[in-house]
């Protein structure tokens, strides 16, 4: 039912009820980019504002009650971090608002998976009403769900080839030398001058060179980090912090001291002899912030491009020292365990040493650098190998029984066969899911052109929808199918390589060990407490 009401502006409107109370709507607004027109950072831009007046007046003129308004400025369709956006889908969850009333579909967002999630899955769930106004998206309208499919289809296709011709631009630039990053590595600013060059910060400069000089003289990593902590210095972070720059912030609760990582990573570092290195890890895909490392030599590096902190001479000298304090470790015992052992207690990977009685050791390197941050843990690389055998012994024996091999090997052999049936048909069903795809956005154009009706669109989309569904279950078990013989595959061959060990090496440990934590010696034994995490 509706009621006359007069309106937040004075005019009369006709305001709707539902079951007595007056329906609410949500309004929703979003732009990536800063618009020139800002008088300051915390003004809307011009084109949120014309979003919120198109969708108010819109509202009212429905006879809505406008719950709230929610903007996001300078925010991309792809960003799930964003603020206002994640509040809105938190008020829907709780119901407080009947209707979520944007001006387009990729307003709301530009993923396809969101468009399911959200507009066709949850908000029916929670009883709330999709609305886009521009493209005519409207979740109560039973008929236009393919069209909005196709919105969030062709909004999919819109992130993926911008994000093409970003990391064009951004590769370009990279090899070309100029900074891209949003901060500046500790020792140098960004020049205000020239877009992409960096300077030097005098102040941080000097903490680097000292490092360097020490490090020339003979002192090691961690007690270089204990000469700063001691001094008061703040480290790269704590103190980009302070003087008000632009820094990568800390997991939680991570401690603002210098530790050993923060020194071993400085002193291998070009970009402090004048070169830009960038590119050293690369996106997973352009619907995830995660990033993983690439090998070396997919990094940028461009000789020459900014002043240097350190002398060439220095830097070699440097390099040279760090080379040589390596080469007794690898291959040894020790180097087994390179970068795989961490202190329960602060999560920080342990360092080697030899004791006076010819053992070598892995100990916390906190608890070096500052120890009131850590209570510490130690253990002997003996003892640590004795354990981690022990457990592989004792897994191998209980795999063996439990799966048993001889059954695996026979389907092992038969099973190359298959895959190679299972990757052709997998193969053949996503080339034609895409012909499909194209064929329905090539049919939703005609339909919007005029070419054909939407009777006959709705019968094409219902049969072309229907035939790629088949064909994506069909890919969908091939690929189960497919990941059942890769497991197999898998654990025969852990099975057949590493089982009952009675050594260990590198290639072992790197294959079978995910990471080892240590804890400190319970008080008034030797037992030293060792939580193993595997890879398989």
């Amino acid at each position: 039912m509706c009621i006359l009401q007069a309106n937040r502006f004075g005019c009369a409107c006709f305001l709707f009820v539902k079951g007595g109370i007056a329906v609410k709507a949500a309004i929703y607004c979003r732009l990536s980019e800063e618009d020139k027109n800002k008088n300051c950072k915390s003004d809307d831009s011009e084109s949120i504002k014309n979003q919120k007046a198109l969708l108010t007046q819109y509202a009212l003129d429905n006879g809505w009650d406008i719950y709230g308004v929610y903007s996001d400025d300078d925010y991309t369709g792809s960003d799930r971090r964003r603020p206002e956006f994640n509040r809105l889908l938190s008020d829907a969850r709780e119901h407080k608002f009947d209707i979520v009333l944007c001006k387009t579909q990729s307003r709301f967002t530009r993923e396809l998976e969101l468009v399911e999630k959200y507009i066709h899955g949850l908000f029916p769930i929670w009883g709330i009403r999709f609305i886009s106004i521009v493209d005519n998206a409207d979740t109560e309208n039973k008929g236009n769900k393919k069209s909005r499919q196709i919105n969030g289809l062709v909004n999919e296709w819109y992130l993926e080839d911008m994000s093409d011709n970003i990391k064009s631009v951004l590769t370009n630039r990279r090899k070309n030398g100029f900074h891209i990053g949003s901060f500046a590595l500790y020792g140098y600013k960004k020049d205000p001058e020239k877009k992409g060059h960096l300077i030097i910060d005098d102040e941080a400069a000097a903490v680097v060179r000292r490092v360097f000089e020490l490090f020339a003289k003979g002192y090691g990593k961690t007690a270089i980090a204990r000469m700063l902590n001691e001094r008061g210095i703040p480290n790269p972070t704590e103190y980009k912090r302070l003087h008000g720059l632009r820094y990568k912030h800390p997991a939680r609760n991570q401690s603002s001291l210098w530790k050993y990582n923060a020194i071993a990573s400085m002193l291998k570092n070009e970009i402090y002899i004048g070169n830009m290195v960038q590119g050293k890890y690369g996106s997973v895909s352009y619907k995830t912030k995660q990033n993983k490392q690439r090998p070396k030599d997919e990094w940028y590096i461009v000789e020459g491009t900014h002043e240097p902190i350190i002398e060439r001479v220095l830097w070699d000298r440097v390099q040279n020292m760090l080379t040589e304090r390596t080469k007794p470790f690898s291959g040894g015992k020790i180097g087994i365990f390179t970068g795989k052992v961490r202190c329960a207690g602060c999560g920080h990977v342990m360092r080697s040493f030899k004791k006076s009685d010819g053992k070598h050791y892995l100990s916390c390197s906190t608890r070096f650098a500052a120890k009131a941050a850590c209570e510490g843990a130690c253990i002997s690389v003996e003892r640590l190998i004795k354990a981690l055998l022990q457990e592989l012994n004792r897994l191998s024996g209980e795999y063996l029984i439990k799966d048993g091999l001889e059954a695996q090997i026979t389907t092992f052999k038969k099973t190359q066969e298959l895959e190679r049936t299972l990757l052709a048909d997998i193969s053949l069903y996503e080339k034609r899911m895409a012909e499909y795809e194209k064929g329905l956005c090539d049919a939703y154009m005609d339909k919007v052109r005029g070419n054909i009706t939407a009777d006959d669109f709705a019968l094409l989309s219902k049969s072309i929808s229907s035939d790629r569904e088949r064909l994506k279950q069909m890919a969908q078990d091939a690929y189960k199918n497919l990941e059942t013989l890769e497991k197999s595959k898998s654990s025969y061959g852990l099975i057949e390589k590493y089982a009952y060990p009675v050594s260990l090496n590198r290639e072992t440990v790197e294959i079978l060990v995910e990471s080892v934590f240590i804890g400190k010696r319970i008080p008034g034994t030797r037992k030293v407490p060792i939580e193993i995490h595997w890879n398989f």
